[in-house]
């Protein structure tokens, strides 16, 4: 597939994946659709391809493409009109004692003991556990987007770090990990909440958490944060309970 429209001066050549088991529904094969690696990538290209529904791993751009399913739907938080709930200020309140900090991207030891740790526990036997330094960072860096790892630290304890991507107008919530033993804290929902709060105070008008799936109660949390949009059939439409 060959695209001419995404930019005026990028001419990009997508690849689907072949059907393979889907992560998030089980008796369902998922299919990817990605920007070729070699092609022209950048970050205010990338912005734009994210209004699309796609999303960034390491510098690979994909978007869910099965035949036959539409469960996966790309999610953001128009920030301006953003107000966290109950159970929101909760966490808020819960971890008030963590300071937030952005580091520019680049590779941590420290980072990469709790990652490590991380999905050790969260994915063990998905593929992600048992990582090394070099796929902990082509995972969350890339050659051409300008990336923050935000960390949260109580009493300079790192307990968690956001990878967040830093478009033009918009932030991307790319993952986060954190210690293991500090999960009843929600520190998910709390760098979430920190990213529509830097996003607002930027001027900038979204935040992008990816895909969220009614049938995945991993991605249940994105819902969540409202108000919400999700795109549906190509347009970016008021999420609704």
């Amino acid at each position: 597939m060959r695209t001419d429209t995404v930019s005026r001066h990028a001419s990009l050549i997508f690849y689907a994946t072949t059907p393979d088991d889907c992560p998030y529904l089980r008796e369902r094969r998922m299919v990817s659709l990605f920007a070729d690696p070699e092609g022209p990538m950048d970050t205010a290209l990338y912005g734009n391809l994210l209004q699309h529904g796609f999303r960034r791993s390491g510098n690979h751009v994909y978007r869910h493409q099965c035949p036959q399913c539409r469960a996966c739907i790309p999610y953001r938080v128009p920030v301006a009109g953003f107000n966290p709930d109950r159970g929101q200020r909760r966490v808020l309140k819960r971890n008030a004692g963590i300071a937030a900090t952005i580091r520019d991207a680049a590779f941590d030891p420290v980072h990469y003991r709790l990652y490590a740790a991380y999905v050790n526990q969260r994915h063990r036997g998905g593929g992600m556990d048992n990582p090394t330094p070099d796929s902990y960072l082509g995972f969350v860096t890339s050659q051409w987007c300008r990336t923050w790892l935000v960390e949260f630290r109580e009493q300079d304890a790192l307990l968690g770090v956001a990878v967040v991507d830093r478009l033009p107008d918009a932030l991307s919530a790319v993952y986060t990990f954190f210690d293991p033993a500090a999960q009843a804290r929600s520190l998910g929902t709390l760098a979430v909440l920190w990213q529509i709060q830097r996003a607002r105070e930027e001027g900038l008008t979204h935040v992008y958490l990816g895909y969220w799936n009614p049938g995945s109660r991993k991605m249940a949390y994105k819902n969540r944060f409202r108000p919400g949009e999700r795109l549906v059939n190509g347009i970016w439409t008021a999420a609704v309970t």
